[in-house]
């Protein structure tokens, strides 16, 4: 599967394990509410430095936001 297809379905998973709304996790990386549905639908994909920040967020690797390791 392409990984940056991938990267949607990570960033929901993660959100929704920790039981968060979009606009939950938007605020908290600085981005539109909208943005967050665009990002799981994989519709448009983070900048670097959006993907940076979401990884941080969830304490995971970049690595595992795109689908290239398992943490």
């Amino acid at each position: 599967m392409d990984n940056m297809i991938r990267i949607g379905e990570v960033i929901k998973e993660l959100r929704t394990e920790r039981g968060l709304r979009q606009t939950d996790l938007a605020k908290e990386i600085g981005v539109a509410g909208n943005t967050i549905t665009q990002y799981e639908n994989n519709t448009i994909r983070p900048s670097y430095e959006v993907l940076v920040d979401i990884a941080n967020f969830f304490n995971v690797s970049t690595d595992y936001l795109l689908g290239l390791k398992d943490f």
